[in-house]
């Protein structure tokens, strides 16, 4: 049994996706641990714990980011977290802290990276007027939305869209996706070259 922990600071829409999945033995072998937010008021904490699920709250404000960080590594450690998923997580990791989870730390990002990176990639990629948009699960290394791509699903941009319509129908595979990609990793029959992950494909 692999345990799970996930780190979110919002509504916590994508935990949600990966707790049915596991609770319907989709993402087959595998437990959330814990559900830690930087914030009080995360959405998401109060979804998990009405789902029986152990929660902690570590407020990041006024602490620098590396002793944020020690504190949440230490709670992730003393439930045996064995991969840490980013859902919303709105924090960028210390390298230190990505050091503790060597290949183990995953984040879904909306947009098919390496295009718009950062905060708000719907509205850039509405912006610049692809035609073609989607959403990335990847590692987390010490740079932003940087680590090698597990899997990536597309979507069309369609005529009518404006940008909350097309981040809608984003949100709708990144759930799809992050349940694929924590299955590809924990099969643990993978490896990373240089940026390529293999064992694992990706799908449209």
């Amino acid at each position: 049994m692999k345990n799970i922990g996930i780190l979110l600071s919002g509504r916590g829409s994508n935990f949600e996706a990966i707790a049915k999945n596991v609770a319907s033995g989709k993402i087959p072998n595998a437990r959330i641990a814990i559900v830690i937010s930087n914030r009080t008021d995360a959405g998401g904490i109060e979804l998990a714990r009405e789902l029986g699920i152990e929660t902690r709250i570590i407020p990041s404000k006024g602490k620098a980011r590396e002793d944020h960080d020690r504190e949440v590594v230490a709670a992730l450690q003393q439930h045996k977290v064995d991969l840490v998923c980013l859902a919303g997580y709105m924090r960028l990791l210390s390298p230190w802290f990505v050091q503790q989870f060597p290949h183990r730390i995953l984040n879904i990002h909306p947009s098919l990276l390496p295009a718009f990176p950062g905060l708000e990639a719907q509205e850039q990629a509405f912006a610049y007027g692809v035609k073609v948009a989607g959403c990335t699960v990847h590692f987390v290394d010490e740079e932003l939305d940087h680590g090698a791509i597990i899997i990536q699903k597309t979507v069309p941009v369609l005529e009518g869209d404006d940008e909350k319509a097309l981040a809608a129908r984003i949100l709708e595979q990144e759930h799809i996706a992050y349940s694929e990609a924590i299955n590809l990793v924990l099969e643990d029959k993978n490896c990373i070259r240089g940026r390529r992950f293999v064992g694992g494909s990706t799908s449209a």
